[in-house]
């Protein structure tokens, strides 16, 4: 097992959406898919991932709601992905983020 997976608080759950991602200090931005979500942080696909570290902004579309964050790019893998660890999230985009992984969690135990 990598070691990133056994540090998370929460688990993460597979989830595909649109994720638009700026570098705070290099002002760059990059358009993304996440491929998993949890309290505390996303998965992202993109072909321009940001290094280890980089403060990030990032915006998740889904359903016609918005999850804005602050975070930090907790890992880099060499296939295309990062992980974000969410530092700062308004209490609104805290909200949708709960009800998305309340569905996905139920989705979950649906097809148990």
């Amino acid at each position: 097992m990598v070691e990133y997976e056994t540090a998370r608080r929460v688990p993460r759950y597979p989830f595909t959406v649109d994720a638009t991602v700026i570098d705070t200090y290099h002002k760059v931005q990059t358009k993304a898919r996440t491929t998993t979500l949890g309290l505390y942080g996303c998965g992202i696909t993109t072909s321009n991932p940001f290094v280890q570290g980089a403060s990030v902004r990032i915006r998740l579309s889904h359903r016609g709601a918005e999850v804005r964050a602050l975070g930090i790019v907790a890992y880099v893998r060499p296939n295309l992905d990062m992980g974000i660890a969410f530092t700062d999230i308004d209490r609104e985009s805290e909200r949708f983020l709960e009800l998305w992984i309340a569905g996905l969690i139920r989705s979950t135990a649906q097809k148990l």
